[in-house]
């Protein structure tokens, strides 16, 4: 055999080996839910700047809490996933007061340090709450964590659907309040 017909062989074992080699696929957060529905979305601004698009997807429309629903974050702009995780944590703080011990605060820190990553401008962070079971985050479609911890989930997303939260025009809207 010659030394070109030798490469060319190997070359096609290589690529043969690499083609047969598993693919992971990459994890959906719509698969979580089945067939989403857009329920609501919005902007969230902070003194004048533009940090995020919300967007709300459930499979029941009109909302209603006790089922699987997604909210989607679209970032406009660079923010650090400790700068996410401690804004989470003084929203949680601020709704619930000293109800949570720090004990709870420090495990829910955790959790929320191994879901987010650093974000850029058009990334999507996602969080899919799961009924009795916890929440699976997803930065685009990559998934991050999936936390087996209820009352984190619930929590965590009184963020944006609870009434006292920071924002209630954007609660609305994702509610499909208001327009």
């Amino acid at each position: 055999m010659s030394s070109s017909s030798c490469s060319n062989a190997l070359g096609k074992w290589l690529l043969w080996g690499l083609c047969a080699l598993p693919v992971p696929a990459l994890a959906s957060w719509q698969s979580d839910l089945g067939t989403p529905q857009l329920i609501g979305q919005g902007e969230f601004s902070y003194l004048g700047f533009h940090i995020y698009n919300a967007a709300l997807y459930s499979t029941e429309a009109p909302f209603v809490r006790p089922h699987p629903f997604a909210l989607q974050l679209t970032y406009f702009k660079h923010i650090s996933r400790e700068r996410i995780t401690e804004s989470s944590l003084d929203e949680l703080r601020r709704i619930y007061g000293p109800s949570l011990s720090a004990a709870t605060l420090g495990s829910w820190r955790q959790y929320m340090l191994s879901a987010f990553v650093d974000v850029d401008k058009g990334d999507q962070l996602t969080g899919v709450y799961l009924p009795g079971q916890g929440v699976r985050f997803y930065h685009g479609e990559t998934e991050t964590a999936h936390i087996d911890d209820a009352s984190f989930a619930t929590a965590f997303f009184s963020i944006w659907l609870d009434p006292a939260t920071r924002d209630p025009a954007l609660r609305a809207r994702l509610l499909g309040l208001a327009p």
